[in-house]
């Protein structure tokens, strides 16, 4: 008889992504950013004050460059971003955060401290911590390893 199998690392942590979201979503909403999507989350970290390209902002997401302009298209028309002319290329324009997009940012950074919180109320701070840490580990891996792929002989 087989031993039953171990969840995947993936599903834990899709799981624990659900929940995050879930709470940063009711935070957002009871702050009155109620139409800020879960999705949306892979534009609003990575938006500096002086602003980025859509093309820039893709890249530092890990998305395609078409889902991050929809995503800043929905965004600019709920009036969180805003568009400027770059001054760096005359080709292309800047995405910035607005007033309300700014006062968007410290509610959802807020709301997932407390989850961290929680997490570690659950269970332990150096539990969270030492999670942390071994993912960061294994991300960090994977960017080295991506960057030196082992050569074949």
């Amino acid at each position: 008889m087989d031993a039953p199998r171990k969840p995947r690392i993936t599903l834990l942590s899709r799981l624990l992504h659900q929940h995050y979201a879930q709470a940063v979503d009711a935070a957002m909403r009871d702050a009155g950013f109620g139409d800020i999507r879960p999705s949306d989350a892979k534009a609003f970290p990575f938006v500096p004050v002086e602003g980025v390209t859509v093309g820039e902002l893709a890249a530092r997401a890990g998305v395609r460059k078409q889902t991050m302009a929809e995503t800043v298209n929905r965004l600019v028309g709920a009036g969180y971003l805003e568009r400027q002319p770059n001054p760096r290329d005359a080709r292309s324009q800047l995405v910035l955060l607005t007033d309300r997009g700014r006062r968007a940012r410290p509610v959802a950074a807020a709301a997932g401290d407390r989850v961290e919180r929680q997490w570690a109320e659950l269970t332990s701070p150096e539990e969270v911590e030492l999670l942390r840490s071994l993912l960061q580990h294994l991300v960090s891996a994977l960017d080295a390893a991506s960057e030196n792929p082992p050569t074949r002989g």
